[in-house]
């Protein structure tokens, strides 16, 4: 059965990862042309499902799509195209334009629209035996033809736009899997099982909007894939002698998007700026690629959910914070909480790690304030809902007792928190009943009325303890004592200094040790529960969160992440730790203040927050001052509406929910402070207008496509390395080789379209030269020209290399 080869190629769960409940997933596509329409084949991996779908090149401004509803067989298909060559001899014929692996989705400036395709993908890592990819190459295709396109689609204005676009390169953190919901944690995952258009509208995914219309048209998410932005590593590490697959996800929020002085706080909406949800997954490295045992643990950070933002000054290196007044009831806050306990669950276990005591008030101002709307917040949350708050002056404590004192300190919150939260534990075995649902645990209590702050910690902990260790699905454990009982996480730690991109990702290291330990113990494959820091593990864990601060200080804050704590751990010596510091210093300084307008531009445009109208002045041509917090709704954005919530700077829109950094001088900052606690509450057939051939008319056999049922869960996996029927490039993609279908005869020419680089070519590309490598991997270039400033200080801002040799 065709259907069941692709479960087995694709997995042992079955999360579809929204392809509407099919039992197959389109991964490779050929992009053919005619003169009056594109075809897209689309095939799954094993060959054995070929879907076709039509676009219009007519229409100059329009976009017209249609979905064949018939599977092809590879014969079919190539009869069918056989027959469309033939039939269009008179007009050019039909043409090969692309091979890809998906369509990020379609996008309209002032002129015609444009169809953004994956050219080029790489493997990264595995699931459960789904395989998950990073984006290497696109490419933007205009849709008309050249007798079609208006005068608008050479406007100058035009060229900007998708000049201002290429700007989101997505050749640089961005991940996605045709059938694992990779937007989505594993617990989600497991106890949802969510398929469909909704996958598509979710915080995580970032091509949503410019996927919209081809989903809201076809009713389907076969043809698209979901792009998450954010960081993903997959390594084999070892304990005692036993290997284990370790994967670590970061998935930024596409909602109040943008960069480091331009979208801070909350919104309007209760979205916080720089909110990225961390996943830590550890399962059994066992061949054949099926895991026995998995564990997974999730972590959040984000921006201090108050209404705050900056002074707008390119002279001052610590710009002033300013602290909004008029949200005096901390109405976006308690949005926020709220949200976070739809997706996580209860309790929220707040790690706030900024400054409480300095010369001039800056940091303390927010901290104060932070605390006194958690106080406010705790009389109107309901008893199932528990708000815990920590507080860390991080830097203070690392000043006076150095890096070691200060992550034991930090291990010790999160001992606490994970003690409130739990983790995820789940034991995948054969005779598991593929209908189990998992059932969410009983909310833990909370005495609102409580005058005693430890007593309401210690309800939190014992209750929510005692429900972790025996949560599990219905029928798991009780029925056989061979298996494990499943554990599910309830609540999460979310940890934020000022930029949430520094001492943030320290803390998060110190709760992916500790909960690292008790992956491990739940896995059996370890006694101990604790991993010393001069341990192995802890250093290759430490690597791993380094990378992953370093890629998410890159998207927010302009430079990698200052690491002064995990180079003291490592023994670096102190000048060139504190050389290092300096430069990223600068180089975050110097993007921020020069490059960064221009980069939220771009975010807003590719998001679809601002959207080009005719007769209305072009994004950059009003002053770089719109605010964050005004009109944040994902209501359709005009000109207008963008140019009236100008108060500061520039900012983001967001919108969405879903279920479920320090500033630059803290490297003097030398004061100790003990740390505070508190607790606070119908398709129609295709058709081609004559001479063409109807595709819809080619074949009178149509194979219907079948269904797998939603609620399965588990099925049979596969090796890893699994290749198809078909023979396998260096990079396991699967070859054209065919007996049927070869695409060659369609085309000698790859290209069609001979424009510029910056109309065509990969999407979003910034030109990179042989220099310019990056010391910190994943660095981006941003070229910038600054009066009085030499080109080789810009360089290294924007590379990265040394300044002086």
């Amino acid at each position: 059965m065709a259907g069941a080869a692709e479960d087995k190629e694709e997995g042992s769960l079955s999360l579809a990862a929204g392809a509407d409940s099919k039992s197959y997933f389109l991964q490779k596509f050929y992009l053919l042309e005619t003169l009056s329409n594109f075809y897209i084949i689309g095939r799954d991996k094993t060959r054995s499902y070929w879907r076709v779908l039509k676009i219009s090149r007519l229409e100059p401004s329009e976009l017209n799509i249609v979905e064949d509803p018939t599977t092809y067989t590879e014969r079919e298909c190539a009869e069918l195209l056989k027959r469309l060559r033939e039939g269009n001899k008179a007009n050019g014929g039909l043409k090969l334009v692309k091979r890809c692996y998906g369509i990020i989705g379609f996008i309209k400036f002032l002129g015609p629209y444009y169809m953004l395709l994956i050219t080029e993908r790489e493997e990264i890592g595995t699931i459960c035996g789904h395989s998950v990819y990073t984006v290497t190459e696109t490419d933007t295709i205009p849709i008309p033809n050249s007798s079609v396109l208006s005068n608008m689609a050479l406007s100058k204005d035009e060229k900007r736009y998708k000049k201002l676009l290429r700007i989101v390169d997505l050749r640089k953190d961005f991940f996605f899997s045709y059938s694992y919901n990779i937007m989505f944690s594993l617990q989600k995952n497991l106890c949802d099982n969510e398929t469909g258009q909704i996958l598509h509208e979710t915080m995580f995914v970032w091509n949503g909007y410019l996927t919209r219309q081809i989903r809201n048209n076809l009713r389907s998410t076969l043809w698209t894939v979901a792009l998450v932005y954010g960081f993903f590593k997959q390594v084999t590490l070892s304990v005692l002698g036993k290997h284990f697959k370790f994967t670590l996800i970061a998935r930024r929020s596409q909602h109040y998007a943008g960069t480091r002085y331009l979208t801070r706080g909350v919104n309007e909406n209760g979205k916080v700026a720089n909110d990225v949800e961390t996943e830590q997954i550890v399962t059994e490295d066992v061949f054949g690629g099926r895991p026995i045992q998995i564990s997974s643990v999730v972590q959040n950070r984000g921006s201090i959910p108050l209404v705050w933002s900056h002074e707008s000054s390119r002279l001052n290196l610590r710009p002033e914070i300013i602290l909004s007044k008029k949200d005096p009831k901390y109405g976006a806050t308690r949005l926020h909480f709220e949200n976070l306990f739809s997706r996580y669950g209860n309790p929220i276990v707040i790690l706030d790690l900024v400054k409480t005591h300095e010369k001039k008030p800056r940091e303390s101002v927010l901290s104060a304030e932070f605390l006194r709307a958690a106080r406010v917040l705790r009389e109107d949350l309901s008893e199932e809902n528990g708000l815990v708050f920590y507080h860390l002056d991080l830097n203070k404590y690392f000043s006076s007792s150095g890096a070691t004192n200060a992550l034991s300190l930090l291990c010790k919150s999160a001992r606490k928190a994970l003690d409130l939260t739990g983790l995820f534990y789940h034991h995948v075995v054969a005779d598991l009943q593929p209908k189990e649902s998992l059932t969410s645990q009983q909310k833990p209590e909370i005495d609102s009325d409580s005058s005693s702050v430890q007593e309401i910690s210690s309800k939190v902990g014992d209750k929510n303890s005692s429900q972790n260790k025996g949560s599990n699905c219905t029928g798991d454990a009780s029925e056989n004592p061979r298996i494990k009982q499943r554990m599910l996480q309830n609540g999460v730690l979310r940890t934020n200094c000022i930029d949430c991109i520094d001492r943030t990702n320290v803390a998060q290291f110190a709760y992916g040790l500790v909960a690292l330990g008790r992956q491990l113990q739940a896995l059996g494959l370890s006694d101990d529960i604790e991993i010393d820091f001069d341990n192995p593990l802890a250093k290759d864990l430490m690597d791993l969160y380094e990378a992953m601060g370093d890629t998410l200080a890159l998207q927010y804050g302009g430079s990698a992440a200052h690491n002064k704590i995990f180079c003291e751990i490592r023994g670096q010596w102190k000048p060139a730790t504190q050389s290092q510091e300096l430069f990223r210093t600068v180089q975050r300084y110097i993007n921020n203040t020069y490059t960064d307008p221009e980069k939220q531009d771009a975010i807003n445009l590719f998001l679809g927050h601002y959207r080009p109208q005719l007769g209305k002045p072009a994004i950059w041509e009003h002053a770089h001052n719109s605010n964050q917090h005004q009109n944040a709704g994902g209501q359709r954005v005009s000109y207008d509406e963008y140019r009236n919530a100008s108060l500061f700077f520039r900012r983001s829109y967001s919108d969405g929910n879903i279920l479920a950094g320090s500033d630059v001088n803290q490297v003097f900052e030398n004061m100790f402070q003990k740390p505070s606690v508190e607790i606070v509450r119908g398709r129609t057939p295709l058709s081609e207008s004559s001479p063409q051939i109807s595709t819809g008319e080619l074949l009178s056999h149509c194979r219907d496509t079948p269904s797998i049922a939603s609620s399965q869960l588990l099925q049979a996996s596969r090796d890893d390395h699994e290749s198809d029927p078909g023979c396998n490039n260096e990079r396991g993609d699967d070859c054209d080789c065919s007996d049927f279908i070869n695409l060659d005869w369609l085309s000698s020419t790859e290209s069609i379209f001979e424009e510029d680089a910056h109309q065509r070519g990969s999407i979003f590309r910034r030109k990179a030269s042989a220099a310019s490598e990056s010391t910190v991997k994943g660095e981006e270039k941003w070229i910038i020209s600054i009066p009085g400033v030499s080109k080789k200080f810009i360089n290294w801002v924007a590379d990265g290399g040394a300044l002086f040799e």
